[in-house]
């Protein structure tokens, strides 16, 4: 079996399972037949196939009580949670959805070798379980049932869409990995770490962190005009937050340091940064991207965002505070002592760091 592997050039295993599955057992013998196999294959890809939940009415009713059966008390009391009713889309962010056991299709599939380990009659592959939610020609499971998974997604949406989707602007050049050594370990300042905070009606406000020093500015982001009526299609975005926003609050907060202070700019994957390019040829500041779902790559700035959170509670209107009061906040914060500067402000450490450029300089030229 082994040799037959080799010369096909494939696993040994995918030669044991063909033989299990298509070998002639009629006359008690186990001899494999080309021609017997392509009857099975042939038989095994007849269309339309009836859907196993359709045709199994305990593993039907196993995997919609695991899916949508009710929340109990440690008593075994129902309780019935929030009245959600189905409106064949998701509820969307801050509200309400269905209390239920909520179990993952994944979660289900393996569970059922555990409950039922004799009965192969009781076994689905979590696959065929999504297949009966959301194409609804395999029957089977209410469209309903898809507000119990953990997305409470109504369609399905391709993996390759969402992997590629606010992406295609990030090159292998500008990912963390190639960032200068000097900025992991914060011996050097001018290396920044950059993010949005967002509130109420895709409001925005910018944030930048210095990693040394945890120097901190604030990005003041206002609407475009226009926003909050009809948009457009394919129309700037007006919630001041765009592309080019961001890009010239960045440019327009970092000219205002000195060129040491400007190495590098990380910044996690979202589509406000696509105009990075530009960014860097004006004020000659590298941007560089963090890996996908990494924000502790980038944790000095999610620490400073969490203490702004103070000042702009999340589900709040953003828009509201101007341009000084912006400053004001990130002055407070820079005036506050911090442990890991030995209790010296943010403030203070820039502002050592700027003296003794200037020393060394004047040194130099003496």
């Amino acid at each position: 079996m082994r040799e037959i592997a080799r010369q096909l050039e494939r696993s040994a295993s995918t030669i044991s399972r063909e033989l299990d599955r298509n070998a002639a057992t009629r006359g008690g013998s186990f001899d494999y037949r080309a021609t017997t196999a392509q009857w099975h294959a042939d038989r095994r890809a007849r269309r339309p196939k009836t859907a196993k939940l359709a045709a199994n009415p305990a593993l039907r009713r196993y995997v919609q009580d695991r899916l949508g059966g009710a929340v109990k008390r440690p008593g075994g009391r129902r309780i019935s949670g929030p009245d959600v009713r189905w409106r064949g889309r998701r509820q969307g962010p801050r509200k309400d959805r269905r209390w239920s056991k909520a179990w993952s299709p994944e979660q289900i599939a393996n569970r059922l070798r555990i409950d039922f380990p004799d009965d192969d009659s009781m076994r689905i592959s979590h696959e065929a379980i999504y297949q009966a939610l959301y194409v609804q020609s395999r029957g089977a499971l209410a469209r309903e049932l898809t507000a119990c998974l953990r997305t409470g997604r109504a369609l399905r949406v391709p993996r390759g869409r969402t992997q590629a989707r606010g992406k295609k602007f990030v090159t292998e050049e500008v990912l963390i990995s190639q960032r200068p050594a000097e900025a992991e370990d914060r011996a050097v300042p001018g290396h920044w770490e950059g993010d949005l905070i967002l509130g109420l009606g895709r409001s925005a406000i910018g944030t930048l962190v210095e990693r040394s020093t945890r120097f901190t500015m604030l990005l003041y982001l206002p609407p475009m005009a226009g926003h909050g009526g009809p948009r457009a299609n394919n129309g700037p975005p007006l919630a001041g937050h765009g592309a080019e926003a961001v890009r010239d609050a960045i440019g327009a907060a970092i000219t205002t340091l000195p060129q040491q202070l400007r190495r590098s700019l990380t910044w996690d994957q979202g589509a406000e940064m696509s105009q990075h390019a530009e960014l860097k040829i004006r004020t000659g500041l590298p941007v560089y991207f963090c890996d996908p779902q990494s924000p502790w790559q980038r944790g000095t700035n999610e620490n400073t965002n969490g203490l702004l959170r103070q000042y702009f509670p999340k589900g709040t209107d953003l828009t509201r505070h101007t341009a000084e009061e912006l400053a004001a906040v990130a002055a407070t914060l820079n005036s506050r002592p911090r442990k890991t500067l030995a209790w010296r402000t943010p403030a203070e450490a820039l502002d050592e760091h700027l003296r003794s450029v200037q020393q060394h300089g004047v040194a130099t030229i003496g």
